[in-house]
């Protein structure tokens, strides 16, 4: 399965991107992942350029490190610069292999410089369980032989 295949059923659930501003304050930022149940928020100015991200995980790793002070920090003090990101045209089990060993769980989708899209790693999981399941039907389908 392609990333692009991922991004349809994403789309059929009307999920959008979720962006920040790099000006805004981390604590802005865990009120909207609260708010919103998500695992976190690419930073951008304008909704398609990636600046960087903002995970769950870097909130919390920061407050354990420098306490509650850092939620007055901008986001862009706090997020990843370096985003590793995918094309429409990767396969999901490339991008799993990516995302594992990484150890990050969220991928912009790039297509000529803008973000087109956002997957989580549990979305490619569905997606490869998804596939793993038709092969086997199929499978299944020709050892009975219908």
């Amino acid at each position: 399965m392609l990333v692009q295949q991922i991004l349809k059923i994403k789309d059929a659930d009307a999920t959008d991107v979720a962006t920040i501003a790099p000006d805004k304050t981390v604590a802005d930022a865990a009120a909207m992942l609260s708010r919103l149940r998500i695992g976190a928020l690419v930073v951008s100015p304008d909704g398609k350029a990636v600046e960087g991200i903002l995970s769950e995980r870097d909130i919390v790793r920061e407050l354990g490190k420098s306490g509650d002070g850092c939620l007055k920090w901008t986001v862009a003090d706090m997020m990843t610069r370096e985003i590793v990101s995918c094309s429409p045209s990767d396969k999901a089990d490339q991008i799993l292999a990516a995302m594992t060993e990484g150890r990050f769980r969220h991928l912009p989708v790039m297509r000529d410089g803008e973000m087109i899209g956002l997957i989580s790693i549990g979305d490619v999981v569905k997606a490869r369980l998804s596939e793993l399941s038709m092969e086997k039907d199929a499978l299944q389908g020709l050892i009975a032989g219908y």
